[in-house]
């Protein structure tokens, strides 16, 4: 009896410390500006590195805007809000706007330098101008478009000196181009859209000193389970910051020298890390899956409980596990040095996502899964065409049926020079669509021809269509010597990021009430096209035990149990449970993969009612 109220006192403990946890305040630490200065630049890349800083704002009609994307470019996992600018406020340097936009600008052509009136700037302000929706509009989608095509992991929108918020009309229309480019409008009303309450110094802030003990007094007063925003400008002392100022903020260096400071303290992040304070993105706070309790969506929390001790014992060496059940986040947990904001490999879990941007391609009538490889890759060919290459059809190469003996995949993809060239010379022995070989340079093939039919790397093609309106950001993927998306490997996301895309499969292609993809494609893409085994599993194997004689569709496995998954080596999954109404996702360092999965079905399948 002592044991049993022992263990059960530790589990109420256990219970207690995961509460805590999970009620931790949220902080997102926003550096705004990057783009009108090299100063900004260089100081916000600092600080996201080196810092505290976790969402950057970017100005576009900046004289620094092309350095800033090209560092943006280069490290994509930073959350990214498009700043949209409306005024110039500086003295010695100003910007202009992208269109022709006169209610907007002074007689030079320069943006107005106020927002609202100022005596020193009398009558240059855009409260004091006649201004015009229809020019901040075309402005704003101006500065969108500008934004994504060089940034394409932008998140969100937020607004200049309340540019984007200033009157309600704009706000509306803000919300509306919001909607319209899949981004979140953090602008207009965060606290009543997101949660997130702005919060700020908490005393005097105008020394480096002062900024500092402002700062953690206001860290001290964060509340348990809420969600916050802290906004300032990092820049350097350096002579170009010291050009710049306006009438009432002289001391722009070595001011915004001091948020630098500030945002890598060390004082700072040692407060923060024993406050248990969690640092988060904008898109965490407002693209994030809903969240739950297995309670709740009907899932034993002993299933779970259990899962995670089977695991432990037999050694597997699980990353993460996410499960989604009715659209909700019931239980999630990282293990070792992994975390919810760092990215992991996916190894072919990468294919599912190519065989969707075929899917997009073939929605927007850019190809057919019937048209011939040969089609797309006229200057790659050998010089003779055997019969089975001209055969080769688009949905060969997504049912791995190209009809090679083996996979050639290890012998073309360490080499240099043309992958698709290679490819295309390799005897084919069988018929194609009859011989099932796994080949992950079938799927590169597949994102040849993606970036052949939309001048798009595969990656920058799937933002406007999945990436964005899912809200992940951050994706990186590797590329062939010839700048294509490895395709079939080379993708690296998040997990929550992987059960999104398991949830919009699981709802056939629609998002938040709109069809981004028809349904058709999911019921074929779903369906067991071709079942042969593959080469690893035993001769003497038995189908009811396997998880790989189940039926291969369009780049996903078909699985027991009538589910179906993305699956990539060592252990990453996006196992799609339709029956449950269920995701569940994992990020692993397992070799034996059945083992991975058979947990998965002992304790979790039953584990949902």
């Amino acid at each position: 009896m002592k044991k049993i109220v022992l263990l059960l006192l530790l589990s109420l403990c256990i219970m207690a410390a995961q509460a805590q946890q999970k009620a931790n305040p949220r902080l997102i630490v926003r550096g705004d500006d990057m783009g009108s200065s090299q100063s900004s630049n260089l100081a916000s890349m600092d600080t996201y590195k080196n810092g505290i800083e976790t969402s950057i704002e970017l100005m576009v009609v900046t004289p620094w805007f092309p350095e800033a994307a090209r560092l943006l470019r280069e490290n994509p996992g930073i959350d990214v809000g498009l700043h949209l600018t409306i005024t110039s406020e500086w003295d010695n340097i100003k910007w202009r706007p992208l269109t022709n936009c006169p209610s907007l600008v002074d007689r030079n052509g320069y943006f107005l330098p106020m927002m609202w009136p100022n005596p020193n700037y009398k009558g240059l302000s855009i409260m004091e101008s006649n201004w015009q929706l229809d020019e901040i509009e075309q402005e704003f989608r101006a500065q969108i478009e500008l934004a994504l095509k060089n940034v394409p992991h932008i998140s969100h929108l937020s607004g200049h000196m309340g540019s984007s918020g200033f009157d309600k009309k704009v706000a509306e229309m803000t919300r509306r181009l919001a909607a319209e480019y899949n981004l979140a409008d953090i602008s207009t009303n965060p606290k009543t859209d997101y949660g997130i309450f702005g919060i700020g110094y908490d005393g005097p802030s105008k020394t480096f000193a002062e900024k500092e003990a402002s700062f953690i007094q206001m860290l001290n007063k964060l509340e348990q389970g809420k969600t916050y925003v802290f906004v300032d400008h990092p820049a350097l002392d350096n002579i170009e910051m010291q050009a710049v100022h306006h009438v009432g903020y002289e001391n722009v260096a070595a001011d915004r020298q001091g948020v630098t400071d500030l945002f890598k303290s060390d004082k700072v992040k040692t407060v923060i890390r024993e406050k248990g304070i969690n640092l988060i993105s904008y898109n965490d706070a407002a693209r994030a899956l809903p969240r739950s309790t297995l309670e709740a969506e009907n899932v034993d929390p002993e299933g779970f409980s259990n899962y995670l001790k089977a695991v432990k014992e037999s050694g597997q060496d699980l990353h993460s596990v996410m499960i989604v059940r009715h659209g909700k986040v019931v239980a999630e947990q990282w293990f070792g040095d992994n975390a919810a904001n760092k990215n992991h490999v996916m190894h072919s879990v990468s294919k599912t996502f190519t065989a969707t941007a075929i899917g997009f391609c073939v929605a927007e009538n850019r190809l057919k899964v019937t048209d011939s490889v040969i089609s797309f890759f006229p200057t790659d060919l050998p010089e003779t065409v055997s019969p089975y290459l001209a055969e080769l059809k688009v949905r060969d190469l997504l049912t791995m049926s190209v009809g090679h003996d083996v996979d050639p995949t290890s012998k073309i993809r360490t080499q240099d020079g043309s992958w698709e060239k290679m490819f295309l010379s390799l005897p084919i022995e069988h018929k194609p669509g009859t011989k099932f070989v796994y080949n992950s340079l079938a799927t590169y093939m597949l994102s040849a021809i993606v970036q052949k039919v939309t001048g798009e790397k595969v990656i920058d093609y799937l933002y406007p269509r999945l990436f964005r309106p899912l809200g992940i950001v951050g994706a990186e993927w590797n590329v062939s010597p010839s700048g294509i998306n490895e395709g079939g490997w080379g993708l690296y996301i998040k997990t929550e990021d992987m059960a999104k895309m398991g949830q919009f499969m699981l709802q056939k292609g629609k998002w938040n009430g709109k069809q981004l993809l028809p349904e058709t494609w999911f019921d074929e893409a779903t369906t067991a096209h071709i079942t042969q085994p593959p080469v690893w599993f035993p001769a003497n194997g038995k189908t009811t035990d396997s998880d790989w004689v189940q039926g291969y569709g369009y780049q996903l496995w078909r699985c027991r149990h009538n589910a179906f998954r993305a699956d990539g080596a060592n252990g990453q999954f996006i196992i799609v449970l339709p029956e449950k109404d269920a995701v569940v996702v994992t990020t692993a360092n397992i070799t034996d993969m059945q083992a991975e999965i058979n947990l998965i079905w002992k304790y979790l399948l039953p584990a949902m009612k």
